[in-house]
């Protein structure tokens, strides 16, 4: 069985009040979609409630996984990982990938290999919301689930 991926994007000034939503729906999306491996980015606060709420459910579900998506690789400096994750994905054919493109062709990679989308995109001037937007045209085709934790519902 392969894993069932969850990507997680949202704004870098995401609000604090997020996290109890944030960590419900990370709890359901294990429970009710079988997800076993959450990606997710390192910058901003919604990055951060993100592990934060991943590594509170893993306590209770110890066989999920919290991977971190570099944009970024250096063959001479190696990424370390991260307190709390399990393991690091860098995009193959990154190196080519001019540094001011590099997120968001990250971000790209991460929708196409997910099977669900969890997002706090609230507002349209952001790589966030580009991001969104891709991924609902592959969600019209039914590759991906999303939910957008901005919008009510």
């Amino acid at each position: 069985m392969s894993a069932k991926i969850c990507f997680l994007i949202g704004h870098r000034d995401t609000p604090e009040e997020v996290f109890p939503l944030l960590r419900e729906t990370v709890t359901r999306y294990i429970t009710e979609y079988g997800v076993t491996e959450f990606l997710v980015g390192h910058y901003g606060s919604f990055d951060r409630m993100v592990k934060n709420a991943v590594l509170a459910a893993k306590q209770e579900f110890p066989q999920v996984r919290l991977t971190l998506l570099l944009p970024y690789y250096s063959p001479e400096k190696p990424a370390d990982i991260p307190p709390g994750f399990d393991g690091t994905l860098y995009p193959p054919d990154m190196e080519k990938v001019p540094k001011r493109l590099a997120i968001v062709r990250a971000n790209r990679y991460a929708v196409s290999v997910s099977h669900y989308l969890i997002a706090y995109v609230s507002h349209p001037a952001s790589n966030a919301w580009e991001i969104l937007d891709a991924a609902l045209r592959r969600e019209q085709k039914g590759l991906i689930h999303i939910e957008n934790l901005a919008q009510p519902k």
